[in-house]
């Protein structure tokens, strides 16, 4: 009967160590970065440093230490920092890659939004991209604007030229002619009429 309250009060020591552990690692972080935070005062005091120098020391500093603390935490409960280091390194991977993925999309969804809002064109009026040199990349008649892309019709000697759509941002990248749509109607207009 005596074996298993022993096993209990050890348990319960073992508990209790663990917390005061954990309050002397967080009790030593805190003292420490206010330690560090009122010795980067006084230099700054003592010394002419910029204050956008100071604020971001200051932050980077107290995040190593909280983040060396938490490390130090999570060791006392039986988190490996390698198995932390990989899970952390793993998901910042996967975030960088899923937003390098997804750039062009929100790129296309700004431009959209520029496109409306400036109006660098309207619907109706004949744009061309150039490419350096006066090289056309496409040409045509803007004929509708929506989140992604901008469709044009190509401007074609004889009959309806075919439906090109280009991507929004491209016309930030680019150079840009831009013809009125009434300009243009009296340009295409056939001497004949």
């Amino acid at each position: 009967m005596s074996e298993p309250w022993l096993t209990l009060v050890e348990e319960w020591r073992l508990q209790w160590m663990l917390g005061l552990q954990v309050l002397l690692i967080l009790l030593v972080a805190y003292v420490l970065q206010r330690v560090v935070a009122r010795g980067l005062t006084r230099l700054s005091s003592r010394y002419p440093l910029p204050p956008e120098l100071l604020i971001p020391v200051r932050g980077g500093i107290r995040w190593f230490i909280i983040g060396g603390a938490l490390i130090m935490v999570l060791e006392r409960f039986g988190v490996s920092a390698t198995v932390l280091w990989t899970a952390i390194s793993g998901f910042v991977a996967v975030a960088a890659i899923a937003f390098f993925a997804i750039w062009s999309v929100l790129s296309n969804l700004l431009c959209a939004v520029l496109i409306l809002t400036v109006g660098p064109f309207r619907l109706g009026d004949v744009v061309e991209i150039v490419e350096a040199f006066d090289k056309p990349i496409v040409k045509g008649r803007v004929i509708d604007i929506n989140l992604v892309y901008t469709t044009l019709e190509e401007v074609a000697e004889a009959g309806t030229g075919a439906i090109v759509q280009v991507p929004n941002s491209l016309f930030f990248q680019k150079a840009v002619r831009r013809w009125r749509g009434s300009e243009v109607q009296l340009y295409n207009r056939n001497p004949n009429e």
